[in-house]
């Protein structure tokens, strides 16, 4: 018997994947290219839909032939993507309006929005319906943003003409040539438009942020029939495409937390620390969002999730922009030469702001503790610190919230592969981390869930099995230097919530110009 294949097609933030997952759970081929960011304005961040449309099926037609797979081979098709990236498109002509708002995009108007509603105290009722906050991540303003300042799209999505999505609707749009305008519970949870309890587009909302209901795709479980491919140069054979997870809730359900008290942390462009909560929907007291992991079966499964808007690209960061590296790869070797004992310095990546559990828009990234004996390499491993610290500050709000201990935390992503990055999140945290065989848990949930919907793996046990550790790190720091170094963590995170405060007040003084 010929072997069989789950076909991944992963939207990240910076490129497209598609990836091809065998029986035991391993990628047998992937391929992966890069697309365009655009940045118009201080704090705005664009795609291009077309471009990222076009660069997922060349990875797709990559992806096969360097496998040497055909369709008859592939038995399912699952999408995984970032998540709060918004597109609006002609629902006739496919050609979108307006470039895609990317979910880190933090343009002023939209962070004004938020302040707003937070000033009106309206961010306790988003809270309620949604599990959101206020913050310029989620994808209400960015569409209403669309709608204001581009000519005519309200009167023309009011009229039925235009569909709006984020990257997994406009993939399976296209995917399936305009026949399936849909997405999945996990998706929908992060558009602030999207009441988690009523399973429902909340019309209050759609009121609020004033977006036509005509726009919104329709919210199906994660696993099901989501349509077919269609027939063309990408696909011979019209595959089902069975699954669709928002990225952190694919990696959530790849690390095999599926019981109350599971969690992990992806190491992605962002940091995203999710925890299994049940059944039913709670509200985090300690800064942690509440969202839908999936829908399965009619039964949906919760999480609270801490998102840091900083991780990964802190490293690209230090090599694109500070010209430290050479290659993200390159971050542990300079940094284990670092000269100055941890705690001198504290890199602070909030490019974009300060996620949770402090959501402060208008703060931005810092360096403390600059001194002239403070050199390249401490600036490194401080940056690769942070990832820990910010791990630490969702671990402990996390239990704050559930008032149950975590002692074991899953790991993936990119910088999950850095076994300094590996070790400081133990040591900083307390706790065992996991690492997996393969860090590729992303794409792998998607996989082990479209599997699920057509028999390539059975059940939940399946997939335990399918997800290995590769080791396990223990923490290792004596407690009293822990917490000095995490004390060190907090000051600075109080000290950069003053200078946004700051930055506010003189914003409203004098302007923006």
């Amino acid at each position: 018997m010929a072997k069989k294949y789950i076909l991944t097609i992963d939207e990240g933030t910076t490129s497209a994947r598609a990836i091809l997952f065998n029986h035991d759970g391993m990628p047998v081929s992937i391929a992966q290219n890069e697309f365009n960011q655009y940045y118009p304005y201080p704090g705005w961040i664009e795609q291009d839909p077309k471009e990222i449309w076009a660069t997922t099926t060349e990875v797709i037609n990559k992806c096969k032939k360097q496998a040497g797979v055909d369709d008859d081979d592939i038995l399912a098709v699952g999408i995984t993507n970032q998540r709060e990236t918004c597109v609006v498109w002609d629902k006739e002509t496919g050609v979108p309006v307006y470039n895609a708002i990317v979910w880190g995009d933090n343009r002023q108007e939209i962070v004004d929005g938020y302040n707003a509603m937070r000033a009106d105290g309206y961010e306790e009722v988003l809270k309620e319906k949604t599990g959101l906050v206020c913050d310029p991540e989620f994808s209400a303003l960015k569409v209403k943003w669309i709608l204001d300042n581009v000519e005519e799209t309200r009167y023309r999505a009011k009229q039925g003409e235009l569909y709006y999505g984020n990257i997994d609707c406009w993939i399976l749009w296209n995917l399936t040539r305009g026949k399936a305008h849909k997405t999945d519970y996990s998706n929908a949870s992060r558009t602030a438009l999207f009441n988690i309890k009523t399973l429902d587009w909340d019309q209050e909302l759609l009121d609020k942020f004033d977006i036509p209901r005509e726009m919104m795709p329709e919210v199906c479980d994660s696993m099901g029939n989501f349509g077919e491919v269609h027939m063309g140069t990408t696909f011979q054979k019209p595959l089902p495409i069975t699954a669709i997870l928002g990225d952190q809730m694919a990696a959530t359900f790849g690390q095999a937390c599926f019981e109350e008290g599971d969690c992990k942390m992806t190491f992605g462009t962002a940091g995203v620390f999710d925890s299994i909560i049940g059944n039913e929907p709670k509200k985090s007291e300690s800064g942690l969002l509440t969202s839908i992991a999936w829908g399965i079966d009619g039964k949906i499964t919760y999480l609270f999730e801490g998102v840091v808007m900083n991780s990964g690209s802190t490293i690209q960061y230090l090599r694109d922009e500070m010209r430290f590296l050479e290659g993200t790869s390159d971050s542990e070797f300079f940094a284990k030469k670092a000269k100055m004992p941890r705690g001198t310095a504290y890199f602070l990546p909030m490019f974009s702001g300060v996620g949770a559990p402090y959501w402060d828009a208008n703060a931005k990234g810092a360096l403390f503790g600059l001194t002239r004996g403070i050199d390249k390499n401490d600036i490194i491993l401080a940056a690769l610190d942070s990832l820990g610290y910010q791990t630490r500050d969702m671990v402990d709000a996390t239990m704050r919230d559930t008032g149950k201990p975590i002692t074991i935390l899953k790991i993936d992503g990119g910088a999950a592969k850095n076994d300094l990055i590996a070790q400081f999140n133990a040591d900083i945290c307390g706790i065992d981390v996991d690492r997996p065989t393969s860090v590729e848990m992303t794409a792998a949930g998607a996989a082990f869930m479209a599997g699920l919907a057509v028999d390539f793996w059975t059940s939940f046990d399946d997939i335990k099995k399918a997800r290995e550790s590769e080791k396990i790190f223990k923490p290792e720091m004596p407690e009293a230097q822990k917490e000095k170094l995490y004390a060190g963590w907090m000051n600075c995170i109080n000290t950069l919530k003053v200078w946004g405060e700051g930055t506010q007040e003189i914003r409203k003084k004098y302007g923006d110009d």
